[in-house]
């Protein structure tokens, strides 16, 4: 059991003393950091609680907090199939009591998750997946944010902002099974992503605006890339929600299925195309998603330099030898990701 869990009291309280936060700083990897992180409050005499900031003091903090809980407590965790699925890894969310609201706790372990994910070179696809019936992401926790001051407020809406950034960064495709709720930062998540699967009956929108707010982790940049800037801005404008069906002819999502009885036909739907990417050359796959990315925020022209760039990148590799040598020979490759 890590330090933080032993001293926190609540479920998802860092609460630690003083003399604790300096063993912590002791050991940290990121030792070198001198001084509390932005946005945390250190009481001089008894105890300290870390707030939402995009410090790294803060995210290793968030590992000690959360290294030792058994997978089944975890609000984030990593599970990586086998057999035919090798090279699938699903990012299940898992908030119960919350409906998978954007808590602080489970910011961290996204984090820590998406790290994980970033430096894993086995991985060829991830899936994101709720396993709340009913809910992929409900948003904010707002009972969370009521507590916060301005600057707090401002803390963690720039942490959420920088994560659904590191999600969209992640080199292999991602995919977000949508088989219920993705309301604001739910819906800004499952855009992050570079696919998205939704069971018919499940319900998206940027509802912010009806709060009195406005998309605050890239949903009012990543929504018009989606379906286009006027569609965008009615969306946004009015807090409408849309179900799977209107998600699809609007191009918010690539498929939309029946629901189950199980309530999973989203995250079945989402297998299927991951199993449809997984056999494809794994390093050609990312190139071309890099160049996908990078093109779309410059002129063609650069464009079309990016993507050279890219393509030039997958010539030496020993997976085009094989592709090439599986056409040769009419048999299907057997890539490596080398």
């Amino acid at each position: 059991m890590s330090l933080l869990h032993k001293l926190a009291p609540w479920p998802g309280k860092a609460v630690l003393t003083l003399s604790a936060v300096r063993q912590l700083f002791a050991s940290s990897a990121v030792a070198k950091v001198r001084g509390p992180p932005a946005g945390c409050r250190v009481c001089p005499t008894r105890r300290c609680r870390f707030l939402g900031s995009p410090d790294p003091l803060v995210a290793s903090v968030a590992r000690h907090y959360s290294e030792d809980l058994p997978p089944q407590q975890r609000e984030v965790r990593i599970n990586k199939l086998e057999g035919d699925d090798t090279g699938i890894a699903e990012v299940r969310m898992s908030r119960q009591r919350a409906r998978n609201s954007l808590g602080k706790v489970f910011i961290a372990q996204m984090f820590e998750v998406v790290d994980s994910l970033r430096q894993d070179s086995q991985v060829r696809v991830v899936v994101f997946h709720s396993e709340v019936r009913g809910v992929f992401c409900a948003g904010a926790d707002l009972k969370e944010r009521a507590q916060m001051s301005n600057t707090e407020a401002e803390h963690f809406v720039h942490r959420l902002r920088s994560l659904m950034s590191e999600i969209a960064a992640l080199p292999m495709p991602t995919i977000a099974a949508i088989d219920g709720f993705a309301l604001g930062g739910g819906l800004e998540l499952a855009l992050a992503c570079d696919l998205r699967t939704a069971a018919a009956s499940a319900k998206m929108g940027l509802i912010e605006t009806t709060r009195g707010l406005l998309p605050g982790a890239g949903g009012s940049q990543r929504l018009p890339r989606t379906v286009g800037m006027g569609v965008a801005k009615e969306l946004i404008f009015t807090g409408r929600q849309v179900d799977g069906e209107q998600a699809l002819a609007l191009g918010l999502v690539n498929r939309a299925v029946p629901q189950n009885q199980a309530g999973d036909a989203g995250y079945r739907e989402a297998l299927s195309l991951a199993r449809e990417i997984i056999p494809q050359g794994p390093v050609a796959v990312r190139m071309a998603k890099e160049a996908i990315n990078r093109g779309s925020e410059v002129d063609v022209a650069t464009g079309m330099a990016i993507e050279g760039m890219c393509y030039a990148r997958v010539i030496p590799t020993r997976d085009r030898q094989e592709g090439m040598a599986a056409f040769i020979q009419k048999r299907a490759p057997r890539y490596t990701g080398e």
